[in-house]
């Protein structure tokens, strides 16, 4: 994934279900993944912007 790149909406495959972020994440990488999203990782204040 490159470091610019975020995704607000995942449809899980599985169950059918449309995740989104949590509140004060800014993509659904930071808030079900096991590791941060990129931009995070890499400490980029825009995140997602």
């Amino acid at each position: 994934m490159p470091v610019d790149a975020c995704q607000w909406f995942y449809l899980c495959v599985g169950c059918n279900t449309l995740l989104k972020p949590r509140l004060g994440d800014c993509c659904v990488f930071c808030s079900y993944g096991e590791h941060p999203c990129p931009p995070v990782q890499v400490d980029n204040d825009n995140c997602c912007r």
